[in-house]
């Protein structure tokens, strides 16, 4: 995997907090660039699908290891 723009540590959070603070970075971002979020929250997957099929951005990358969720997503 290529290294990403940014990256945002979501462990811990519960939704809808790896959301919001995936927007809030995004907001920082050009067009074109890459946020990884690492998050520990299982419902992070759905709403990490969803939130990049509403939002244009696009979901680059999913995976899990152990019980942490690595998302990739590239700004639209």
């Amino acid at each position: 995997m290529q290294p990403s723009d940014q990256e945002l540590d979501a462990r811990g959070l519960v939704c809808p907090l790896p959301i919001l603070r995936t927007k809030q970075s995004l907001a920082g971002m050009r067009s074109g660039q890459t946020l990884r979020i690492i998050a520990t929250d299982p419902g992070a997957v759905i709403d990490f699908q969803v939130f990049a099929e509403q939002t244009g951005h696009q979901l680059l990358h999913l995976s899990q290891a152990d019980a942490e969720f690595v998302f990739v997503l590239q700004k639209r």
